[in-house]
Order: structure tokens, then C-alpha cells, then sequence
């Protein structure tokens, strides 16, 4: 692997909710090891699923919700 990588985006850990309402805790933002994509990893808080890890552009990204352009998942505190 090349020592040369960008750094990783910054996203602050803690607690989000999704726009349907789940909340989830976000450990951190990471790379795949084979693709190189960023992903974030994050675990959901309502159940004992385990971690997660969705593409970081996906978990920052926004979509709209009856007309109105919101993120899909917010910063809770």
C-alpha cells in the first residue's frame, strides 16, 4: 500500500440520526483495503447489530425527503 494516500476526510464520532429517525454512533472513517474507497464505520444505538460501514460520500451526502433536500444522516449534541 502506498504511503503516498491522501489523508482521510474528518467526520466527528458520536452520535447522528438518520432521516428516518434511527440513531446510530459513528466510530470513525476508515479506507477499504482493497479498493481504497473511504467508508465511514458506525453502529446502530436501537439494536445489537454490530458495526456497519457505508461510503463516506453516502453518509454525508443529502437526498430529498417531500421536497425538501436534507442530510441523510444529522449530527445529534
Amino acid at each position: 500500500m502506498s504511503s503516498d494516500l491522501p489523508p482521510l476526510p474528518h467526520l466527528a464520532p458520536g452520535r447522528y440520526r438518520h432521516y428516518k429517525g434511527g440513531e446510530y454512533e459513528v466510530m470513525g472513517v476508515a479506507r477499504h483495503s482493497e479498493t481504497l474507497e473511504i467508508v465511514v464505520v458506525y453502529r446502530p444505538l436501537y439494536n445489537d447489530s454490530g458495526w456497519w460501514v457505508r461510503p463516506f460520500d453516502m453518509f454525508t451526502g443529502s437526498l430529498e425527503v417531500d421536497g425538501v433536500l436534507r442530510p441523510r444522516f444529522e449530527r445529534v449534541g
